[in-house]
């Protein structure tokens, strides 16, 4: 072989693997783009639309719980009598059954007494003495009894505890953010409202009441 023919090959080489390269990285390329699936931003399957929003959830399900609520909640005289007769039959009647105690619903017109921490006792007529009635009014509001009270919304429906939980206090705050806005809290004592609301009867002598509805009257 003289020198020249193997100059020749030895250049010829480089320009080969070259193109070898070139063809594997074509090769490479197209399988990843058969394999890549566009979102389009704000679809179902983007992921950012998958993270559990807690305050939309509450705004999406306040709503039907108020309705719900009023449409169910008896006076509150009416109820007080029904839990000293039958515990049981004033829980099958009007409450829903949720873990520890059942969820009551209740309408009243009470004095509101002295408070603390945005948590005031109410002097309802017809409730008994002994039976104390409180409510809270925020800010911050605490328990799961509006997610408790439709029955309906289960710690299935959620990735975990920690979701189950933030969808209560996503409940809580739409409720805060539509009834207890502008609230005067520091005129409330010695004032008459027109509560509708759920409590969680664990003990019968003591109702801390969520409101739904909250009206101060003139």
């Amino acid at each position: 072989m003289s020198t020249t023919e193997a100059r020749t090959r030895h250049a010829a080489r480089p320009d080969r693997t070259a193109w070898v390269l070139g063809l594997v990285a074509v090769l490479l390329l197209g399988g990843i783009a058969l394999d890549t699936k566009v979102v389009r931003i704000g679809s179902d399957q983007d992921v950012r639309q998958q993270v559990f929003d807690p305050d939309s959830y509450g705004r999406d399900q306040f709503p039907r719980i108020r309705d719900m609520v009023a449409k169910r909640a008896p006076d509150a005289a009416e109820l007080a009598t029904a839990i000293a007769a039958d515990k049981d039959a004033a829980i099958a009647k009007y409450g829903t059954p949720a873990g520890v105690g059942a969820v009551m619903p209740v309408r009243l017109t009470g004095v509101v007494g002295a408070g603390k921490s945005g948590v005031f006792t109410l002097s309802v007529e017809g409730i008994p003495e002994a039976t104390t009635v409180r409510v809270q009014t925020g800010p911050a509001i605490n328990g799961t009894d509006l997610r408790d009270i439709p029955g309906d919304i289960s710690f299935g429906e959620f990735t975990n505890q920690i979701e189950y939980q933030n969808a209560g206090s996503g409940i809580n705050r739409a409720m805060a953010a539509e009834v207890l806005t502008g609230l005067d809290r520091a005129s409330l004592e010695g004032r008459t409202v027109a509560v509708t609301g759920v409590f969680r009867l664990i003990n019968p002598k003591n109702w801390l009441i969520t409101p739904v509805d909250f009206e101060v009257q003139p």
